[in-house]
């Protein structure tokens, strides 16, 4: 998307975490622990990957986003499709997109990434929101 910025990768974490894991300092149980609410989201608003789960090894990680941003209002703090995204992006000044990666078959859940999305900062003007009386 063209206007994703401070763009934040947590690879480094991941990769430390799943050397715990491997190396057994820290229990699949401490890491496999998906809310039951992220395991959802990941099956209707989540995208598949390439990435095989690390854990179990039994099937590819699924990455869900999470909007969060006081312009979203009743939509803060919810899983989006990708779809839903690039809409937005061009909707909204600023949002910020936490990727999360789910394992639906072991739990395993952790943050990827997150970046800001919106049309703050951009050329083009903020398109006028049309109300009833229009």
């Amino acid at each position: 998307m063209r206007t994703q910025r401070q763009v934040v990768d947590y690879a480094l974490q991941r990769k430390a975490l799943l050397a715990d894991v491997y190396s057994g300092r820290l229990g699949t149980m401490e890491v496999c622990d998906a809310n039951p609410y992220l395991v959802r989201a990941a099956r209707f608003h989540g995208a598949p990957s390439d990435v095989t789960c690390p854990v179990c090894r039994r099937e590819p990680v699924t990455k869900v986003s999470w909007v969060y941003g006081d312009e979203l209002k009743h939509a803060s703090g919810s899983a989006r499709a990708p779809e839903e995204l690039a809409r937005m992006a061009n909707l909204f000044e600023e949002f910020t997109v936490y990727v999360v990666e789910v394992c639906r078959t072991c739990g395993w859940n952790h943050l990827v990434q997150s970046y800001v999305l919106g049309t703050r900062g951009l050329d083009t003007p903020k398109p006028r929101r049309r109300t009833a009386a229009e």
